[in-house]
């Protein structure tokens, strides 16, 4: 009937099986590729640390590859989509069930359902490991690939305010009033936001109020005179509260408590529209990966004798690629507050998703 959206079942499973097979080939090869070049600039600054081997290897790659996968799914599926519906086109499969009375949606829903359950898969992918990964990688990348920190809370090159004054600490570890920092400098401005002086410090504890700076070294910009001291109590606005908030990282948070952090910064009048923008976009990142068929299906009709096959994979590709573009700078506005979280997120899906209706029935009549 025409009424079903599906073709047969045996048709559905045989276009299904042909579109994951790629994809699982596509992302494999991606990954494969990415992680041995990112591993050509990684290997020489875990090695440089001392005690560390293979095993520190293979475990920047177990925790880079979720990252990998996470950013490339939606690419893997674009190039399996375009993959399938020319091989589909060129053994003239596709007119064979445009002859049988399919429409172009109808020979596009098979890789649409599979799609979809690849965008579900993603999102729970992302939220039980990716979002772990990464939490664990960047402490270590934050502790210059020392010892793996498990669940200390470490986070790297950190900043605070406290009025025009900013605090600035290369590592952060600790909750509470154990919390630690080191490597930490502190810029005193005048009112009119000109530097006034410079300290740094090899650590910083919470001194109740404010932070005590150990083995400090002064800097004053109107004299160019330097000094030290054993200690000294810097910013003293720099509340344990606000140290706890700022702990919020959106890439090393999984949905639901990204949700409790943007709630608790609402209750503190803090700004959100960064992590509200990531916040979608956790759901709306995923998703591309059911854009990929419908962008990618002008590859699917015309005839393949025509000359004009190779030339439709292309704009194809060209589609997908300048979804990415247009998501990834909408994203970036949204995180500098010039577009609200929920456009920033969802504009380039829907705005994508109408274009590829669009190309679809024009290429369809």
């Amino acid at each position: 009937m025409q009424l079903d959206f599906f073709p047969s079942r045996t048709l559905t499973l045989y276009m299904a099986r042909l579109f994951i097979a790629r994809i699982i080939a596509m992302l494999a090869v991606l990954v494969l590729v990415l992680m041995a070049l990112d591993l050509l600039g990684k290997t020489g600054d875990i090695l440089a640390v001392p005690g560390n081997g293979q095993d520190e290897i293979l475990t920047y790659v177990g925790l880079r590859v979720p990252q990998l996968i996470a950013s490339f799914m939606p690419y893997s599926v674009l190039l399996a989509t375009l993959i399938t519906l020319v091989t589909l086109n060129q053994n003239s499969e596709v007119i064979a069930m445009k002859a049988a009375g399919l429409s172009a949606h109808q020979v596009l829903a098979p890789l649409l359902l599979t799609a979809a359950l690849v965008s579900v898969a993603s999102f729970a992918f992302n939220e039980r490991v990716v979002t772990r990964a990464t939490a664990t990688l960047k402490a270590w990348e934050g502790n210059d690939f020392g010892p793996v920190p498990q669940d200390s809370g470490e986070r790297s090159n950190v900043y605070f305010t406290d009025g025009p004054n900013i605090f600035m600490a290369q590592r952060l570890t600790g909750s509470g009033k154990a919390t630690q920092m080191e490597g930490v400098t502190w810029y005193s401005r005048d009112p009119q936001g000109l530097l006034a002086e410079q300290v740094k410090a090899e650590r910083a504890t919470y001194a109740a109020p404010g932070w005590k700076l150990v083995g400090v070294e002064t800097f004053d910009v109107a004299t160019a005179a330097s000094g030290e001291k054993p200690e000294l109590v810097v910013g003293e606005g720099i509340t344990l509260e606000q140290i706890e908030l700022d702990k919020v990282d959106a890439d090393a948070q999984s949905f639901f408590t990204l949700s409790e952090s943007i709630n608790a910064y609402e209750a503190a009048g803090r700004r959100t529209s960064e992590l509200r923008a990531k916040w979608w976009h956790k759901i709306s990142g995923p998703l591309a990966a059911f854009l990929m068929p419908l962008l990618g299906s002008v590859a699917a009709f015309g005839l393949a004798r025509s000359g004009a096959l190779l030339l439709r994979a292309i704009i194809g590709m060209a589609l997908g690629f300048a979804y990415f573009v247009v998501d990834n700078a909408a994203l970036a506005m949204g995180s500098f507050g010039g577009y609200p979280p929920f456009l920033a997120a969802w504009a380039p899906f829907f705005l994508f998703l109408l274009i590829g209706e669009t190309v679809l029935i024009r290429t369809e009549e």
